[in-house]
């Protein structure tokens, strides 16, 4: 089997769920390397800089929580399935969101990261 549930973060994940709940853009930009890239929303954030910046307004800025509910290794990338909550706009959304977070870790560090809303699949 080449994926399998977890129950164990690793560290760069983990210091990374807590940082976003701690609201501290710092701590959250910091889990990064600096060439990496976040895509939210179907929005490629490229580099510390614009991931900096994103983090503050859009996770920082709307106090935005994760509450772990699955942790998937597949190949070395993890996949984590959280909660998320904030004070962003929850127009269409669901009353409990649960988004997809796919981090690639290179040499410790977060070298891209995904956040998807996914749907159930028919198959």
């Amino acid at each position: 089997m080449s994926s399998q549930e977890i129950t164990t973060l690793p560290a760069v994940v983990a210091e990374y769920i807590a940082a976003v709940n701690a609201f501290d853009t710092e701590r959250i930009v910091a889990t990064f390397t600096p060439d990496a890239y976040v895509n939210d929303n179907r929005r490629e954030i490229w580099g510390v800089e614009a991931i900096r910046r994103f983090v503050a307004r859009e996770i920082v800025g709307d106090h935005v929580t994760m509450e772990v509910r699955e942790v998937i290794d597949h190949h070395g990338d993890i996949i984590v399935r959280a909660r998320y909550d904030g004070d962003y706009d929850k127009s269409n959304l669901p009353d409990e969101l649960v988004l997809s977070s796919y981090f690639a870790i290179r040499d410790g560090k977060i070298a891209s990261l995904a956040v998807i809303f996914n749907e159930p699949s028919p198959y």
